[in-house]
């Protein structure tokens, strides 16, 4: 079987898969989940557009679960840096972050779930 390369070497290329760029939400969960700690797990993310008359952004809230002792011990360090952690995600700020609900079980095994609130507006 004789193949005419011509026809191939004109032929469009394909384009390679375009990456992906992240959306503010998503860079916003991935510096939390690092500030968090591996033993973080993610329960619910939910995002509301928020604004004001000068600001616009949303309101992003974060429902996480941590298990086991070394895991808790992560959480308590998130609760504690979490209202002046410098995050960084670009073209943003953060202008307001809480843990808004701690709920913590012993029994049948140790638990810590919390609620964070975090309102990340977009920069002008």
């Amino acid at each position: 079987m004789l193949v005419d390369h011509a026809l191939f070497r004109d032929a469009p290329r394909t384009s390679r898969p375009s990456h992906r760029h992240r959306t503010a939400g998503e860079r916003l969960w991935h510096a939390l989940r690092a500030l968090a700690g591996a033993g973080a797990v993610l329960v619910s993310q939910r995002e509301t557009p928020w604004a004001s008359v000068t600001f616009s952004g949303a309101r992003h809230s974060f429902t996480l679960r941590f298990d086991e002792a070394d895991a808790i011990e992560d959480s308590e360090r998130l609760i504690a840096a979490l209202p002046e952690h410098p995050f960084h995600i670009p073209g943003h700020l953060v202008a307001d972050a809480s843990v808004a609900r701690a709920d913590h079980s012993l029994l049948p095994a140790p638990r810590l779930e919390l609620d964070i609130d975090i309102l990340l507006l977009e920069a002008s």
